[in-house]
């Protein structure tokens, strides 16, 4: 399941909504969301995600975290690693075949060290 599809999930169940229902709404098949929902499919395309937007009535930051939330939920992502150093490009490797293997507590601690090298990035705080 990919972030998107897992908000999209809860917030369906938050208004007791059926994924049949949703599908017609937004006119794609019931298939087809099931399979955006668990991150058999792609990211959704930015006309179905303003449709999805729309249909849950959100505005402003809860329709921002979704468009947020769908760009990090490409099931299959690629790393350009072309022009960085062997290391990098080992690094992305071998977490590519390792990811599946981390439990969420791993998962975690790589995304605070990601954090933190944004932080570090940006600069102090105006």
């Amino acid at each position: 399941m990919t972030p998107f599809g897992e908000r999209v999930r809860a917030m369906r169940a938050e208004r007791g909504l059926t994924l049949k229902g949703m599908a017609e709404a937004l006119g794609v098949s019931s298939a087809y969301l099931s399979a955006l929902e668990h991150g058999k499919r792609g990211r959704p395309s930015w006309p179905l995600l303003q449709a999805i937007i729309q249909y849950f009535n959100v505005i402003w930051d809860e329709a921002d975290e979704l468009q947020r939330l769908a760009e990090l939920s490409a099931p299959r992502c690629v790393i350009d690693t072309a022009g960085l150093s062997p290391r990098a490009t080992a690094v992305a490797n071998r977490l590519a075949s390792e990811i599946a293997q981390l439990n969420e507590e791993e998962i975690g601690a790589l995304d605070a060290v990601l954090d933190a090298a944004r932080k570090r990035r940006s600069g102090p705080a105006a």
